[in-house]
């Protein structure tokens, strides 16, 4: 009986001593790439002592955790576009974060209205130009331009149903109606230069070796560029163009984060989630990735910066997000990507 005792007293000890341990600990899921994240986690953890665990996948995150159910070790998830961060809502993996650190830190258009996500960065969906041959863009140039026939056989971009693309089809539909917006879909379709492919930095190659003139892309793929020696030229043959100063604005994406449903260590997670909003790792999101502070007065990197403002379009995510199936919808209709 004595040494039943004692190895219960052991056990004990030794749970007492593992539930310390994972208090002290966080667990993160994320599509972002490790060495875009992990510097803000070091950060993180030097900070607060709390150590934090991350899963990369590049694929079926939602899928996943809705798998492991109320078993699943997620904490926070991150992840990349509001269709992605609507795709963790829709299956139903994520709770409600209340916290007035993170209201203070992000503005209302960047934030669920349910509290179920958040968004971290900014980045636009620009039209890059060739310098050669087409030369800089004015602030009147609009993304239904594109639709055009002066630019017949002269657009490259990615699949249609690509979510970056997908994302700003929905904004069009919220500015200017399913109509408008099927009738710019059949347009710029009668203007690609070929069958949609690739990945946004493939198009600016394709410029570069002037088999399209303009394109369509993710801003911070500019900086990524410049800062590849393989990649230099192609990013150095184009200008980066913020379409719609003079009307609605260039239209936005972000990448975003949300706190799993089944958090087992609910408050470590909100801890990240607000370090994550915060100063320090804001501006470390924008030296590193190219993209843009979501919180207000967090300076742009000096690249970023040296590309000019822009007006953003002021656009709830939320707008965009509903009309996703509306988008999707309009591509297959004028078969976008055949």
């Amino acid at each position: 009986m004595k040494k039943l005792l004692i190895a219960s007293a052991v056990t004990a000890s030794l749970l007492g001593t593992s539930a310390a341990f994972a208090a002290e600990e966080v667990n993160v899921y994320s599509y972002r790439q490790p060495f875009l994240i992990e510097p803000m986690f070091d950060a993180f953890t030097e900070e607060t002592g709390i150590k934090v665990n991350v899963k990369f996948a590049k694929q079926g995150m939602a899928e996943k955790v809705k798998q492991e159910g109320e078993y699943s070790p997620a904490d926070v998830l991150l992840t990349v576009d509001i269709s992605r961060l609507k795709d963790l809502v829709n299956h139903d993996v994520v709770q409600p974060v209340q916290s007035d650190v993170i209201d203070q830190n992000v503005p209302e258009q960047f934030r669920d209205s349910e509290d179920k996500w958040v968004a971290l960065t900014t980045r636009a969906r620009a039209v890059y130009s060739s310098r050669e041959r087409v030369g800089k863009l004015g602030d009147d140039f609009d993304y239904l331009d594109l639709a055009k026939p002066e630019w017949k056989g002269k657009i490259c971009t990615r699949s249609g149903k690509h979510p970056y693309n997908v994302s700003l089809v929905s904004a069009i539909i919220e500015n200017h109606g399913e109509a408008t917006a099927k009738e710019w879909l059949k347009g710029v379709k009668a203007n690609l230069a070929r069958k949609p492919q690739g990945n946004d930095r493939a198009q600016v190659k394709a410029i570069k070796e002037g088999l399209c003139d303009v394109s369509l892309g993710n801003s911070y793929y500019l900086g990524k560029m410049l800062n590849d020696e393989e990649q230099k030229a192609w990013a150095e043959a184009v200008y980066i163009n913020y379409p719609g100063q003079n009307a609605h604005g260039t239209q936005v994406n972000v990448s975003g984060m949300a706190m799993a449903k089944y958090a087992p260590n609910k408050e470590n997670a909100l801890k990240l989630m607000e370090f994550l909003t915060s100063d320090k790792a804001q501006h470390m999101y924008a030296e590193v990735n190219f993209e843009e502070p979501v919180k207000p007065g967090v300076e742009k990197s000096e690249l970023v910066a040296s590309w000019g403002e822009y007006k953003h379009d002021p656009m709830p995510l939320e707008a965009i997000a509903d009309n996703y199936s509306k988008s999707v919808k309009l591509l297959d209709e004028v078969q976008f990507d055949l």
